[in-house]
């Protein structure tokens, strides 16, 4: 909810807190600090429940800078949501405002739900005016607010399912590695169930219980626990459900291997057209724009419900088209009027998104929609087409004719 005038001059008037913080402008170093200013009031240390606000513009000695707040500066610091830096991604807003007869910016960040929030790996908190760096103690309360907190359903406990039933290994010698920073590795002197709580695949090191998290992502057999977690892959050979099925195969197994193997498949299936009539020079396109698919995909993966469902996503290759269907329909702000619109995202599963930017599938957050736009625009596809329900998101990639002949 936006702040007044009298109500922005009265919490500026207070000075900083662990609330509040000032920065004059976004120069030098200032673009970090912000960031790391968000993470601490997303991880709300102290619990007061209630937001933190950034003031860009307002000198430490409480004076209104010379801020020229711009689109630009606007998109900059809308970006520190989704740039892939602070994770699980924080609810936050930002706003345009003029006091004075100047202009100021104002970065409103609520509590995670889903604490510890980290940036570039490393947990920020806020006591009083400071900002540093979590210790052992701090992180563990972190985890307590989490557990007793009303906790996405991607770090439920599965109460059937403990260590052994994760891949350790992969866990510590692939996982971790790229979680934290090496300055946390390196200091790090904590237990495997302290490190399997602190990434949120088990609820606590004194309560070894895998997560849905940890299941998904480090699993041995994610399926045994959530039978819908798995791509099912059709080729077929036509326009319809009714024609000849080429290939087929329900891809199974944790979202690092899952989603290698799903690539594996989609590359084989995407043979490249040869096209010698437009020129003298024989001229090799792929039928679709690889990354655009993958892009799709990945987001089905992500954004899908995983809780009360047994249904896989589903991918059917069609000669002329491809449908990707996620279990689930839109969640909290997104729905189906704003959906695949800039600047509109949220996440019914944040820390999954979190897990699959730590490995490497998820670059930012909140466009992989506007870049799969924008490749096949570039390939000379049409716009894809978004059926958007309850229950479910269907996308349909449609062909160009030439990768139409091609794939008859």
């Amino acid at each position: 909810m936006p702040f007044t005038d009298k109500e922005l001059l009265k919490i500026i008037e207070a000075g900083e807190s662990d609330c509040i913080e000032f920065k004059e402008s976004l120069s030098a170093a200032n673009p970090s600090r912000i960031r790391e200013a968000i993470c601490a009031f997303a991880n709300d240390l102290p619990g007061h429940k209630k937001p933190g606000v950034v003031f860009v513009g307002i000198r430490n000695d409480k004076t209104i800078g010379d801020l020229s707040v711009t689109d630009q500066l606007l998109e900059q610091l809308a970006d520190m949501k989704t740039d892939g830096n602070i994770v699980p991604p924080p609810s936050m807003t930002v706003q345009k405002c003029r006091l004075q007869g100047k202009e100021i910016a104002v970065v409103t960040v609520q509590p995670s739900n889903s604490p510890p929030v980290r940036y570039k790996g490393v947990i920020y908190v806020r006591i009083g005016p400071r900002r540093g760096i979590a210790t052992a103690q701090d992180e563990r309360m972190l985890n307590e607010k989490r557990r007793h907190g009303d906790c996405p359903f991607d770090v439920q406990p599965i109460s059937i399912a403990g260590p052994s039933d994760l891949n350790l290994t992969q866990f510590k010698n692939e996982y971790l590695v790229q979680a934290f920073s090496e300055e946390i590795l390196i200091a790090n002197d904590r237990s495997l169930n302290e490190q399997l709580a602190a990434t949120k695949m088990i609820a606590a090191a004194d309560q070894p219980i895998a997560t849905v998290l940890g299941i998904l992502t480090i699993g041995k057999n994610p399926q045994d626990f959530l039978p819908g977690a798995y791509v099912q892959f059709l080729r077929i050979n036509g326009r319809q459900l009714t024609d000849d099925i080429l290939d087929g195969e329900a891809i199974r197994g944790a979202i690092p291997d899952l989603l290698h193997r799903l690539d594996n498949k989609l590359r084989s299936h995407n043979r490249t057209a040869i096209d010698f009539t437009t020129s003298f020079v024989e001229r090799r396109t792929e039928l679709y724009p690889i990354e655009a698919i993958q892009q799709i995909v990945r987001n089905a993966v992500m954004h899908r419900t995983y809780e009360g469902t047994n249904a896989p996503v589903r991918i059917s290759w069609f000669n002329d088209r491809i449908e990707v269907i996620s279990p689930g329909g839109p969640f909290g702000t997104v729905n189906a009027e704003n959906f695949g619109q800039s600047g509109f995202t949220d996440y019914r599963n944040p820390n999954l998104a979190d897990a699959m930017r730590t490995l490497g599938y998820v670059q930012r957050f909140g466009v992989g929609i506007l870049i799969s736009r924008k490749l096949l625009k570039a390939a000379g596809h049409p716009e894809p087409e978004f059926d958007v329900g309850d229950a479910h998101v269907r996308v349909t990639i449609k062909a160009t004719e030439v990768s139409q002949e091609a794939g008859t």
